[in-house]
């Protein structure tokens, strides 16, 4: 009622309250109540200019909130002509709003093109004095100008009259752009860029003025060596979008040589991979070889994390612009050699159609692959492409004496015992195929047959296949065996499935080709640019990718995309957490204690079973490679580990990994990778639970994943006046956590900064005034926030105690650090 009978004075202080009293609880309820009256207030005539941006802004944040109680009428077509209004301030809230409703109600606002042309234009071409209250070091508005070239984005060209107007003042922009900075701050160069990249995000939104295409891809092209990170991470991203274009593909290919040193030589892995997407954009027929070529040598090198991307991308781009289909065979199995890993089914199925749908490459790829095999260690994926291939196409090399039916045979089965069980079956539906095109050899694979029909304890579809074949082979007639096993048909023609698992991982605009529709423009551009010019105006609260520590500014960008959460070998590790597991395995606890400042070692060990970690970290992402070792002499069956994680841990914590063999051989070693995704700061740790058969007996552990906040750290380098400083910033109550704590083991300087460094923190030497303390800075990496934290530990020799003092921006990240690494001595 109070809210109600202040929204209804005509005192501008207490309409402002009540406006942000309204704003700031946004709930459904305050939209059903206000959201009639706010519109009203906002375009009456006697309105002061403060009430109308609060208005504006209130209106807003209850459209976002509820949007069908916001009824459109009359004052949304008064609502446009605030873009005329003299108060800058109140055309500045008006744009934000008009840009939010005109996405879904495009028809009602269209009126509003023409009045931000021309306001735009107003400022572009103003000297900074004019608009002295709202220029930011030199740069005339820059927020309104933002905002208004993003309502232009949600409209195509204007008609003739006010485009003409527009391609000037986008011209200006990019001209501005060249002249010389008048200001070395660097809040200057901010908001100059930010402006800069959002004109640019409007020519490609409107892609018809092939001369300001060509402009802002050359005034991208020379960010490309900018020493400013964010800058070429934009840069990188801006031109992917511009390769998409007809009018500048061609601009953007004369940049590649400079995008493969980017690749080279880039030490930020999120502008390595924006460089990866700029390559696989701008790739055509003229040098498609030169780019497929680069990719596969950064893939020997490349983060873990964009493996299976690149792969796409190379499989992709080889299939699309193989003029010679030899090459496109050479480059899959070279594929699979560098990164067999990553190499997921539906790239070697689709290599195996090519082969099958083209008679002119499968003889090259039967002899490619037969030799490709004679290498001592082959990964699975070579030999399922390998057995497939020789399968089918084998006799077209069996005239050569070394590949003869014997020898392709031996060389086949030589791999056999060393693949996983699918793999296996597939190589004796090979072996039935010999059977028919080789019948020569037909006795010595009988013999193989019944032997794997004879095995104890083998896995009952190897042992069904093998006594099928074994029959087929006994009784069926020549004829009957050339029917059965006669040569793949041609697979129909349909869009390839590595596209498709593309499309899906990185969403369809990324990989439309330049022949389908425009691309839309990514909209993380937006963010990226806008990001920019709120850090350079709010140093003093920055945001998650902003100074932390007064070291530099990070990368707005993410450094690293998330793990790929499609694809059909990948698996739900987060199995059912209202089902009790299995209680922690003796000694788990202290395990998982030893692991916080180290990633490689014994996690787990009985008399049966020992399991291993090495693990690595970058940023917010992580891979775990876990090693499940057979103890004994007998198998291990139904082998099934499981990553089990509280609803809470889910969504801080991304984990995915792929199924491991059920059957682990005795004395033999199986290997899982995890791959670690950190969403937000957490305090627990997933449970790893192993089932198996063991002499028929169900054996069951369960150990603690030793997954900690501190893996995340990225170690920070500062002198001893930045650490005090930050030290007295980081001083209320809640961002710090001390522990003083009697020491387990006798005090040793070397092994306490071994300790240290191992927590993931740099080791800061020379800062602290007493020379026996120990002082760490670092930044937490998570996907929604980077978390800086100061350490310092102060040792009592004759008391043999400690004192740990940790500091962050979050108090369940400052406590959840102390805890672990008081545990530490």
């Amino acid at each position: 009622m109070q809210l109600r009978v202040c929204v209804a004075s005509r005192n501008p202080t207490f309409m402002g309250l009540a406006l942000h009293c309204i704003a700031n609880v946004g709930s459904r309820e305050m939209a059903e109540a206000f959201a009639g009256e706010i519109p009203k207030i906002l375009v009456a005539g006697d309105t002061m200019d403060s009430v109308k941006q609060s208005a504006a802004l209130c209106l807003l944040r209850l459209y976002r909130t509820s949007p069908d109680l916001v009824p459109m009428g009359d004052w949304t077509s008064r609502v446009v002509h605030l873009l005329n209004d003299q108060h800058l301030g109140v055309v500045t809230a008006a744009t934000s709003l008009i840009t939010t409703l005109a996405q879904k109600n495009p028809d009602e606002f269209k009126t509003s093109v023409s009045l931000a042309v021309s306001r735009l234009s107003r400022i572009v071409t103003s000297a900074s004095t004019d608009l002295q209250d709202y220029t930011y070091y030199f740069v005339p508005a820059p927020w309104l100008s933002v905002k208004l070239l993003r309502l232009l984005q949600c409209y195509p060209p204007p008609d003739p009259s006010a485009r003409g107007r527009l391609t000037e003042c986008l011209e200006t922009i990019l001209n501005k752009a060249q002249e010389p900075p008048k200001s070395k701050k660097v809040q200057h160069s901010n908001a100059k860029n930010a402006v800069l990249f959002e004109a640019i995000s409007l020519i490609i939104h409107h892609d018809s003025e092939p001369n300001l295409l060509v402009r802002a891809c050359n005034q991208l092209g020379q960010f490309l060596q900018h020493r400013e990170t964010n800058l070429r991470y934009l840069a990188l991203e801006s031109m992917c979008t511009l390769a998409s274009s007809e009018f500048s593909h061609e601009a953007v290919k004369t940049h590649i040589e400079t995008v493969i040193n980017a690749l080279k030589t880039e030490r930020d892995v999120s502008v390595r991979q924006r460089a990866v997407d700029l390559l696989y954009a701008m790739c055509d027929r003229s040098n498609a070889q030169q780019i497929v070529a680069e990719m596969l040598n950064y893939l020997e090198t490349a983060d873990y994390s964009i493996r299976e991307e690149i792969v796409l991308k190379v499989a992709i781009l080889a299939e699309k612009y193989a003029v010679d289909y030899t090459w496109y065979v050479d480059t899959i199995l070279n594929l699979i050699r560098i990164a067999g890993d990553y190499v997921s089914e539906e790239v070697w199925y689709r290599v195996i159609q090519i082969v099958i749908n083209r008679d002119d490459v499968q003889g090259y790829a039967a002899k490619t692959v037969f030799e490709a095999l004679q290498a001592p260690a082959c990964h699975e994926n070579l030999v399922k492409v390998g057995g497939y291939i020789l399968g089918e196409f084998g006799n077209l090399i069996a005239g050569d004496p070394r590949s003869s039916p014997l020898i392709q045979f031996n060389l086949l089965h030589s791999k056999f015992h060393l693949c996983s069980v699918p793999t296996r079956a597939l190589l004796l539906s090979t072996y039935i195929k010999f059977v028919n095109l080789f019948p020569e050899i037909k006795t010595t694979i009988q013999d193989v047959l019944r032997s794997d029909s004879q095995l104890k304890n083998a896995d009952v579809e190897l042992q069904q296949r093998a006594v099928e074949y074994l029959r087929l082979s006994t009784i069926a007639s020549t004829d009957i065996l050339a029917t059965v096993l006669e040569e793949m048909p041609p697979f129909p023609e349909r869009e390839s499935s590595i596209l498709a698992k593309l499309k899906k991982k990185k969403g369809p605009n990324t990989v439309t080709d330049l022949e389908e529709t425009k691309k839309e423009r990514n909209s993380d551009m937006n963010g990226s640019t806008e990001a920019t010019l709120v850090n350079a105006s709010t140093a003093s609260t920055p945001s998650p990718s902003a100074d932390l520590l007064g070291l530099g500014a990070a990368p707005v960008t993410n450094s690293f995309p998330p793990p790929s959460s499609s694809g059909s070998l990948l698996v739900d590790v987060f199995s059912d957490t209202s089902a009790n597991p299995a209680s922690l395995a003796p000694g788990s606890e202290d395990n998982f204690a030893r692991f916080v400042c180290k990633n490689n070692g014994v996690l787990f060990e009985n008399q049966l079973l020992q399991i291993g970690l090495k693990s690595e970290f970058r940023q917010n992402l992580g891979r775990m490679f876990i090693f499940y070792g057979n103890k004994t002499s007998t198998q291990f069956l139904n082998f099934s580990p499981t990553l089990i994680c509280s609803e809470d841990l889910q969504s801080s914590l991304n984990l995915q990994t792929k199924p491991v063999d059920p059957t682990v051989e005795g004395g033999a070693q199986v290997q899982q990778i995890v791959n670690i995704e950190c969403i937000s700061d957490f305090m627990e740790a997933p449970v790893l639970n192993i089932q198996f058969r063991y002499g028929g007996a169900l054996q069951n552990v369960s150990v603690k994943l030793p997954i900690t906040l501190n893996k995340f750290f990225q170690p920070t380098e500062m002198g001893s006046q930045d650490f005090f400083q930050r030290w007295k910033q980081l001083s209320s109550p809640q961002q710090e956590m001390q522990n003083i704590f009697k020491a387990n083991h006798p005090l040793d300087t070397e092994i306490t900064k071994a300790k240290i460094i191992g927590f993931g923190t740099a080791l800061l030497e020379d800062v602290d005034p007493n020379p026996a303390n120990f002082v760490g800075a670092g930044i937490i990496h998570t996907k929604s926030s980077q978390i800086g934290c100061l350490m310092r530990l102060e040792p009592n020799l004759q008391a043999q105690m400690y004192r740990l003092t940790l500091r962050t921006s979050k108090e369940t990240v400052s406590r959840r650090l102390c805890e672990l690494l008081s545990e530490q001595f």
